[in-house]
């Protein structure tokens, strides 16, 4: 099992450093092209380019840091590694993007001639190129933010890719110059569309929210209904990473046997286990001592319990 991990992330490392290599040497061609053609959408689909260039780059970083086992130091590992990438990746698009408006407007003031043939011919190759790399990352960006971000970098430069072929077309038949300025406006909407999303989560796993998907209601009410639970309190959920939730949480029981708190412990874990979380610590506390205020015969007891399946 171990040694299918081990390939599986050696695959994933591989093809994360050729897909960065392919699109670093495209972006430079597609400077050039863009600078002889006069197109600011090719331009435009560079700097995209670039940025889908560092966004592979932060994401082989952080691929390689968060499978890196816990330390002495960090104690919970290096998972956050890919979260703190992929919000750098959508944070550096949205004002890739907010550039590319700017161009445009003053485009759209002062339009200029554009080689419509070689902005087909660029923005074809970019498709290509960015198709495969969706290909080999298709797979792998399932659950995994940071893949997922890197992913959606090139989802959105293939579909402008796309766009500046349709619009290279209706130039060549049309002579419209403001369709390239046009189509930078579409494809900054394009980034930041497609930017904000993992903005979002990757904020909301770094300041420790409640991971996507999950109510803390329904999982206190389902805690609360395991056989021997009285009450459930101080509840908290939130992510080490992109999918590897955790929670703590203080339980009310009776006073109780060990063997008896331990058969309900097992139950609320197994409960846990239905949401997707595997790292629990939980806290039981004995109505005798609720009640009185005075040390009990059973401490706290609490369990902290790993996935190691992940």
């Amino acid at each position: 099992m171990g040694h299918h991990h081990h390939d599986h992330s050696g695959a994933t490392g591989w093809i994360l450093r050729v897909s960065l290599c392919a699109t670093l040497a495209f972006t430079i061609f597609e400077v050039y092209a863009g600078v002889r053609s006069g197109s600011l959408a090719l331009l435009s689909d560079a700097g995209h380019n670039f940025t889908d260039a560092l966004a592979l780059l932060l994401a082989a970083i952080g691929y390689y840091l968060q499978a890196k086992p816990a330390d002495q130091i960090k104690t919970f590992g290096y998972q956050r590694a890919g979260v703190v990438a992929a919000f750098l990746n959508a944070a550096t698009l949205i004002v890739i993007s907010l550039v590319i408006f700017w161009e445009a407007i003053a485009r759209l003031i002062h339009p200029q001639p554009v080689d419509d043939r070689m902005m087909i011919w660029v923005a074809a190759a970019a498709l290509i190129l960015n198709a495969a790399i969706m290909l080999g990352l298709n797979r792998r960006a399932r659950g995994d933010l940071n893949l997922r971000a890197a992913f959606i970098h090139m989802l959105g430069d293939a579909v402008g890719a796309g766009a500046i072929i349709l619009g290279a077309i209706a130039i060549h038949y049309t002579g419209w110059l403001y369709i390239d300025p046009l189509l930078s406006f579409a494809l900054g909407i394009l980034i930041v569309y497609t930017a904000w999303d993992i903005v979002r989560e990757s904020l909301n796993i770094l300041l420790e929210g409640l991971p996507r998907g999950l109510e803390l209601r329904g999982v206190t009410q389902a805690m609360s209904q395991v056989d021997g639970v009285q009450d459930v309190h101080d509840l908290h959920i939130w992510s080490l990473g992109s999918h590897t939730h955790a929670l703590s949480s203080h339980v009310l029981i009776e006073d109780m046997s060990h063997s008896e708190s331990e058969a309900i412990l097992k139950r609320i874990n197994e409960v846990l286990c239905t949401f997707g979380i595997r790292h629990s610590t939980i806290q039981f506390e004995h109505i005798p001592c609720v009640l009185s205020a005075t040390p009990c015969r059973m401490a706290a007891d609490a369990t902290h319990v790993h996935d190691h399946g992940s």
